[in-house]
């Protein structure tokens, strides 16, 4: 809706995965370059933290990218909350391997059989398990003991655990010890810097179209970084929302003082990025409604003066 407003071909903050927005840091490069590095070398297990919202996803939806194009055979979990017997179908499944058997035993036959295949070919296989901090003790000791299916010198299958730091803590119980020795890279994403914020939201902006006009005061731009914590997902949250507000009072430059309506409406005037609503407030849904509301009594204003023109009827219409 304010795409036009602001001369933009997109919307620059939505806040799902899109590798395309990928903002590479050099936390990020270094975790991007840990992942591929520990995939072609046939590490076998990397894993993967970062505090909610710090791009962990969009990285990886970069590396899946990377993977399809190197013609890379994946599987992509993204439901953790998954028993033994639902994990190893749905992963299955997403390799695409078939296997007419329930049974356990038969299940891991052909997939050991599958992977060997491609390891024949020079080929390697990927499963990637996100939000891997909600697993069972069970599940993991599972994907542990997936990694034993592997030549005298290497792994056939690699495995990215992608968590919050949660997962970390989860991997020091003992019961665990044997998944957490198996650990050959760890990779992490962090807050962004004031510097990085900053970069961060006029890379989207550029990408989204942006002619390099100021859309945000650079002040508005720290009061972002501020509130958020440098946390990219909430900086997205908090543009987005000043970018509705911008419009429908039709200020083509977001200040200050409306960053901080924003951030008072999601609750983060204490600097605080935990807890933050994904759907917008209400005050923003009421200006949404609002402005629609104008746009529909516009449009049937014009209709019916072309009507009047039409008809060759006086301008004036009672009502």
């Amino acid at each position: 809706m304010y795409k036009e407003f602001f001369g933009l071909r997109a919307n620059p903050f939505n806040v799902n995965p899109d590798p395309r927005y990928l903002f590479l840091t050099r936390h990020t490069e270094e975790a991007l370059a840990c992942l591929t590095y520990g995939i072609q070398s046939r590490k076998g297990f990397v894993l993967l933290t970062g505090e909610v919202g710090t791009g962990k996803t969009t990285l990886i939806n970069k590396l899946l990218e990377w993977l399809r194009l190197q013609q890379v055979a994946t599987a992509f979990i993204f439901n953790s909350r998954l028993n033994t017997t639902q994990f190893l179908d749905y992963m299955m499944a997403d390799f695409g391997i078939p296997c007419d058997s329930k049974a356990k035993s038969q299940i891991l036959l052909r997939l050991y059989n599958w992977l060997l295949d491609r390891y024949r070919a020079g080929e390697t296989a990927v499963l990637i398990v996100d939000e891997a901090q909600n697993l069972t003790d069970e599940v993991l000791e599972e994907i542990r003991m997936l990694t034993n299916l592997e030549t005298f010198t290497e792994k056939l299958l690699q495995i990215v655990l992608v968590g919050q730091p949660e997962l970390e803590q989860k991997l020091k119980q003992p019961q665990l010890r044997q998944l957490r020795q198996r650990l050959t890279l760890r990779a992490k994403t962090h807050p962004l810097t004031l510097e990085e914020s900053k970069a961060y939201v006029q890379q989207r902006l550029r990408i989204a179209g942006s002619n390099g006009q100021q859309i945000f005061e650079p002040e508005s731009v720290v009061a972002i970084h501020r509130y958020a914590s440098g946390i990219p997902r909430v900086i997205n949250l908090l543009c987005e929302h000043c970018l509705v507000s911008a419009f429908v009072d039709q200020q083509k430059v977001i200040a200050p003082s409306v960053v901080d309506v924003v951030a008072r409406d999601f609750d983060l005037a204490d600097g605080t990025a935990a807890g933050v609503m994904t759907a917008p407030p209400p005050l923003a849904q009421e200006k949404l409604d609002l402005v629609e509301t104008l746009r529909s009594l516009a449009d049937l204003a014009d209709r019916l003066r072309e009507e009047d023109e039409d008809k060759d009827l006086p301008r004036e219409r009672k009502v």
